[in-house]
C-alpha cells in the first residue's frame, strides 16, 4: 500500500486530490494507487495514522492516560476509519453519535433552561443510553490495521 503525508500543506485546499497524491508519490519515486481502494485505503489508514499520533501528542503534554478514543460526527460513519484508528493507537474507539455537535448544544442548553439537571458525566450517560455507539477493538498482533 502506498503511504504518503497527508498532513503535507498541498492536500489541505479542494481540489484534484489524487492527481495531487500522484504527484507527491512521483517526487518521492514512489508508486501512486492505482484504483480507487488503493487510494481510498490509503487515505484512510493515513488519517487513522495521524489521529493516533495525535492523541499520542495529546496524552504526553497533558500528562493524562488515553484509554479510549471517541469518534463522533461524520467521521463516526466510516467503520473503515474506526477500525484502523483502534489498530494504529492500541486502544478502543467509541464511534458515534453523528450529531455530537448538535446534541451537546442541546443538553448544555437545556441545563442552561432547568429542564435537565446533572454534570458533563451525567449527560454524557444520557447520550449514551439513547444514541447506539460503536466500539472497534484493537486488532491483535504486529502492523494491525
Amino acid at each position: 500500500m502506498t503511504v504518503f503525508d497527508v498532513q503535507d500543506p498541498r492536500f489541505l485546499p479542494p481540489g484534484d486530490m489524487p492527481a495531487r497524491i500522484a504527484a507527491w508519490c512521483a517526487e518521492r519515486g514512489m508508486a501512486a494507487p492505482t484504483d480507487r481502494l488503493t487510494w481510498v485505503r490509503g487515505i484512510v489508514h493515513r488519517l487513522a495514522a495521524g489521529f493516533a499520533r495525535e492523541v499520542e501528542q495529546a496524552a504526553a503534554l497533558s500528562g493524562r492516560q488515553c484509554s479510549t478514543i471517541h469518534v463522533v460526527g461524520g467521521g463516526a460513519q466510516n467503520a473503515m476509519l474506526c477500525q484502523s484508528i483502534a489498530d494504529r493507537s492500541g486502544r478502543p474507539v467509541v464511534a458515534g453519535p453523528v450529531e455530537a455537535t448538535a446534541l451537546g448544544n442541546v443538553l448544555v442548553q437545556a441545563r442552561a433552561l432547568g429542564a435537565i439537571a446533572g454534570d458533563l458525566e451525567s449527560m454524557r450517560a444520557l447520550i449514551a443510553r439513547t444514541h447506539t455507539l460503536t466500539t472497534y477493538l484493537p486488532s491483535p498482533g504486529p502492523g494491525a490495521g
